[in-house]
């Protein structure tokens, strides 16, 4: 959409329009949507390392653009959110605009973080005054620019038809000196005289410039603009570890965005990106209830961070080349081992390209494809196949076995479901031979047994089977990567049902 759909007389009656017909039940008509009122969404109430959204436990799984839909005019975020809409997809992830990036950032081809002259629309407006570093007016920091607003809600109104959760992601570091030369926050590029510091210092709550004023205000402002929609949660900052993002600034973000909700119809999840990786959390703040990695492969972060009891996620992947099978194997390997959330940065989505069909070079940083999409789903479906919020990461029920060379994950609810995964570790992918077999150690019932294809989920392999104790299972023959679903056979004699202890 362009921002000249926005001006003019019929500005406000748009956006009203917009605003009831995302949130008023009988006109979203697509089958499962939207029904009733239901809060935003939320930790799980029975299983906090999982969501609830509109009355259903959830696990968030897409492979979404590059953070640009809003701030990037030229970006067609409507047909956007109508490919992750049909592809199954229920997340994406998009920055504010106080952060954008130059032409050929990250060597990525069709960054929609970097729009084209002119095309970059920011939560304040353009001034009278020339000499923005990218080109056009610079900005006026005290005003808010309405068009970005309404195109702002009007995209989340989208996410709502198309039953998408909206991470908003608020304040991105700067890493080098191009992507700050060109920040509406750079004193350069506005007329208040604010931000004539370092970009290092720009996120500290002591050197900033008289920039923490103006980053509290848009924050209010974001918090009050979403606050009806309940397809929404706010990351404070994408990769604070970078660029000089202190922990305490980090805080009071937090804090304001509490704050600002606490007299509010409704309240909001808050996010926290932790570490690319892995990192145990050790100052944990009471407003944060998801904590994010990037590249969290393997995915230790749960582990280390389990016993908080908080939603973690993996929102950002990359740097694996451009072939689906590392991205897939990162998905799997997440979620199977508990994880609540997964982002895959899909460069597939471009300008021209919000279908997701862009044939990016190989030089690309990332993947994403319809392929790649459609191998999500098959991930979607295994998971939801579950009762995932009666289930926990489990590290005893694997008892033996030989699986070299691979990882072997499993997530049980003990006795009455369990869910394995494998994937090669540090060795190239290679189609086995029989060479691969699990000894399970199971409460004695009668089990259903399915070795899955997770490029296809094609059922490979099937059995049942009574155990009391022991159980060998041979894998059947797979390429690169394969996945095992156990439940209780119907007619057997399984454990009674109860809920994951949390501890």
């Amino acid at each position: 959409m362009r921002s000249s759909y926005f001006t003019g007389q019929f500005r406000s009656l748009l956006f009203l329009c917009a605003l009831l017909f995302a949130w008023e039940p009988r006109a979203i008509p697509a089958a499962g949507r939207q029904t009733e009122a239901h809060p935003p969404l939320q930790l799980h109430p029975d299983n906090p390392h999982y969501f609830l959204f509109r009355g259903k436990p959830t696990i968030l799984i897409t492979s979404g653009e590059h953070y640009g839909a809003v701030m990037n005019l030229d970006f067609d975020y409507a047909k956007y959110l109508g490919t992750l809409e049909k592809d199954g997809l229920n997340l994406t992830r998009t920055f504010t605009g106080a952060y954008v990036e130059p032409k050929g950032a990250f060597n990525i081809q069709s960054n929609t973080l970097a729009p084209a002259s002119a095309r970059f629309i920011a939560p304040w407006p353009r001034s009278t005054t020339p000499g923005y570093a990218g080109g056009g007016n610079k900005f006026d920091l005290t005003q808010w620019n309405e068009t970005y607003f309404a195109r702002l809600k009007d995209f989340v109104a989208q996410a709502v038809r198309s039953g998408v959760v909206v991470e908003m992601n608020l304040f991105c570091p700067f890493y080098e000196e191009v992507q700050w030369k060109i920040s509406p926050q750079n004193a350069i590029n506005n007329i208040n005289g604010l931000g004539a510091v370092p970009r290092t210092n720009v996120y500290t709550l002591d050197k900033n410039g008289g920039l923490l004023e103006i980053q509290e205000k848009l924050v209010r402002k974001i918090v009050g603009e979403l606050n009806a929609f309940d397809n929404v949660y706010y990351e404070v900052c994408n990769e604070p570890y970078f660029g000089g993002v202190t922990l305490e600034w980090q805080h009071r973000m937090a804090e304001v965005i509490a704050s600002a909700e606490r007299n509010f119809p409704q309240q909001h999840l808050i996010s926290r990106n932790v570490a690319n990786g892995a990192q145990k959390i050790d100052r944990v703040h009471p407003a944060f209830s998801i904590f994010n990695f990037h590249y969290a492969i393997p995915p230790n972060a749960i582990t280390q961070n389990y016993l908080l009891h908080k939603a973690i996620g993996d929102n950002e992947t990359g740097f694996l080349g451009t072939n689906d099978a590392p991205y897939r194997m990162e998905a799997w390997d997440f979620i199977v081992a508990g994880g609540a959330l997964f982002n895959n940065l899909d460069y597939s989505f471009t300008v021209g390209h919000e279908d997701g069909t862009f044939v990016y070079p190989a030089t690309q940083p990332g993947g994403g494809n319809p392929e790649y999409r459609r191998q999500l789903g098959v991930l979607r479906d295994f998971i939801n196949g579950f009762d995932f919020v009666k289930m926990k990461p489990d590290t005893n029920v694997i008892h033996g076995g030989q699986w070299t060379g691979m990882s072997a994950r499993a997530l049980s609810q003990s006795g009455r479901a369990y869910a394995i995964y494998l994937r090669p570790v540090g060795t190239p992918a290679r189609e086995r031979k029989g060479d691969v077999w699990l000894e399970l150690e199971m409460p004695g019932a009668s089990y259903a047994a399915e070795w899955i294809e997770p490029i296809t989920g094609k059922v490979i392999r099937e059995e049942k089977f009574v155990t009391s104790g022991l159980r060998r299972l041979n894998a059947p023959l797979f390429s690169e990567d394969v996945a095992l679903r156990i439940r209780a056979h119907p007619q057997g004699n399984a454990a009674t049902e109860s809920r994951p202890k949390l501890n």
